[in-house]
């Protein structure tokens, strides 16, 4: 068997993110290129993102990105717009919650998007309005178990 010449394997290198202290310069968007918010993961690498153009997309992470950034439902991140599918896009770059604030002070953000909250989009189809029946119990109608 070859011996070991290494100082470990991929398990020492994963806990080290040595960029993670320092400040990186802010991104804005050019030409072909919009900025979204997470509304669901989907899996293998693809999510659903509301661009702020206002346009539902699908969106595929890039795999620069993939392993090494993890993007969560919420997220504001930055998407490369598809010239021959206006419906898909490629996630580019995901913004922190102190980048993202900083991105809506300098107004490239619509005023109603909410950064820390998780999503501000919601389609339609989910019930707003749960009601419960009131129900009381006596001491006659309890559980065996509670007399116990």
């Amino acid at each position: 068997m070859p011996k070991n010449k290494g100082k470990g394997g991929k398990n020492r290198r994963r806990g080290k993110n040595e960029n993670e202290s320092e400040k990186r310069e802010l991104l804005f968007k050019e030409d072909e290129q919009e900025y979204a918010q997470v509304t669901k993961m989907l899996g293998n690498g693809r999510l659903e993102a509301m661009c702020f153009d206002g346009v539902k997309r699908l969106c595929h992470i890039r795999g620069k990105l993939r392993k090494k950034v993890w993007i969560n439902q919420g997220d504001i991140i930055l998407v490369g717009l598809r010239d021959y599918q206006d419906t898909k896009a490629d996630v580019i770059f995901k913004y922190t919650p102190d980048e993202a604030r900083n991105l809506k002070t300098y107004g490239e953000f619509p005023e109603s998007v909410r950064i820390n909250d998780t999503v501000t989009f919601v389609e339609g189809d989910m019930d707003d309005e749960i009601e419960f029946d009131d129900y009381s119990s006596s001491d006659s109608d309890a559980d065996p178990v509670d007399k116990i």
